[in-house]
């Protein structure tokens, strides 16, 4: 299903429903940061998801992460919370949701590098990589925060 994201556009569709997510910020021995090229529109992100109605948010991060690069993570801490609400995603059924993420710390702890039909692509990037890459503006905000040092943000 496709997906567009928005972000203080006054072009975008009104939400219809909210999108409450978690994402995983996985960082190896190296500092190397996990990202991967979605297939709903092709731009690269850290590893995440909707919750489901079982789960709490880290477990959410877990399952997301191992669903969509192969990887079993355990999540270390918190990157930050982001709740803009200038920030919507809209999908190909008419959904268009108000998104809620909470970003995770998290390192792996077994599994191996594996595509899936969320991504087709994953890879490990230094932080000084990272710049080039196709990525929403809401998901760089993510990327810089993870590979920053400091406190969890709050937004």
């Amino acid at each position: 299903m496709s997906r567009t994201e928005y972000y203080d556009d006054p072009s975008a569709p009104v939400p219809n429903t909210w999108g409450v997510g978690a994402s995983a910020a996985v960082l190896d021995d190296q500092g190397r940061l996990l990202l991967q090229r979605r297939a709903d529109n092709g731009l690269w992100a850290m590893p995440g998801g909707a919750m489901e109605m079982d789960e709490s948010l880290p477990e959410a991060a877990v399952r997301e992460t191992r669903e969509e690069t192969g990887y079993e993570v355990e999540v270390t801490g918190l990157v930050g919370t982001y709740t803009d609400p200038r920030y919507v995603a809209a999908y190909g059924d008419g959904e268009v949701r108000r998104q809620f993420n909470v970003c995770f710390r998290a390192r792996v702890v077994g599994g191996a590098l594996a595509v899936s039909e969320e991504s087709y692509e994953v890879a490990w990037f230094a932080p000084e990589e990272v710049a080039d890459l196709p990525m929403h503006r809401t998901q760089r905000l993510r990327v810089e925060h993870a590979l920053g040092k400091g406190e969890p943000h709050l937004g």
